[in-house]
C-alpha cells in the first residue's frame, strides 16, 4: 500500500472513531439531560407529569408564601407570559427572593403545578456583592490619593 493510501485509511479510521465517540456521548447524555422550560414553554408543550425537568423564570412578586413549618414555600414562577405555581421544601439560596431569577429542578404533579427538588437562584449580569454595592469600598476613586 502506498503512503498516500495509508494516510487516507488512517484519516478515515480517525473520523469513524470520532463520530463513534460523539454518538456514544450523545447517547449517554440523552438519559441524563434535564430540559429547561420557561413557564409558557412548559404549559404549551404539555410536559409529561412526573418527568424531571428544569423550570426557569422569575419569582413573581407577591407570590412567595412560607408554610408554618418554616421550610416549605409556595411561589409562582413567571416569564411574563405564563405563570406556574411551585412548591419547595428545604433551605433556599440567599439570592432567592421575589423578583429574582430562579431555576427549579423538579417535576409537574398536575398541569401548572410544579414540585421542586432543588432551587437555584440566579442573579442578573449587574450583580455586585453587598460589600461592594454602594459603600465605596474597593472602588477606583477611593484608591486614588
Amino acid at each position: 500500500m502506498k503512503a498516500k493510501n495509508q494516510r487516507l485509511v488512517l484519516a478515515l479510521i480517525a473520523l469513524v472513531a470520532l463520530v463513534g465517540a460523539a454518538l456514544l456521548a450523545m447517547s449517554a447524555l440523552k438519559d441524563r439531560a434535564s430540559y429547561f422550560y420557561s413557564p409558557s414553554d412548559a404549559l404549551r408543550d404539555h410536559v409529561a407529569l412526573g418527568q424531571a425537568v428544569r423550570l426557569g423564570g422569575v419569582v413573581e412578586k407577591g407570590s412567595l408564601r412560607r408554610e408554618t413549618d418554616g421550610v416549605t414555600i409556595d411561589f409562582r414562577v413567571t416569564d411574563g407570559i405564563a405563570t406556574v405555581a411551585a412548591r419547595y421544601t428545604g433551605i433556599v439560596p440567599d439570592l432567592f427572593r421575589e423578583g429574582s431569577g430562579v431555576v427549579a429542578e423538579g417535576r409537574f404533579t398536575a398541569p401548572g403545578q410544579f414540585v421542586a427538588d432543588t432551587i437555584l437562584a440566579k442573579h442578573d449580569e449587574n450583580y455586585k456583592p453587598p460589600e461592594l454595592a454602594g459603600n465605596g469600598m474597593h472602588q477606583s476613586a477611593s484608591l486614588k490619593k
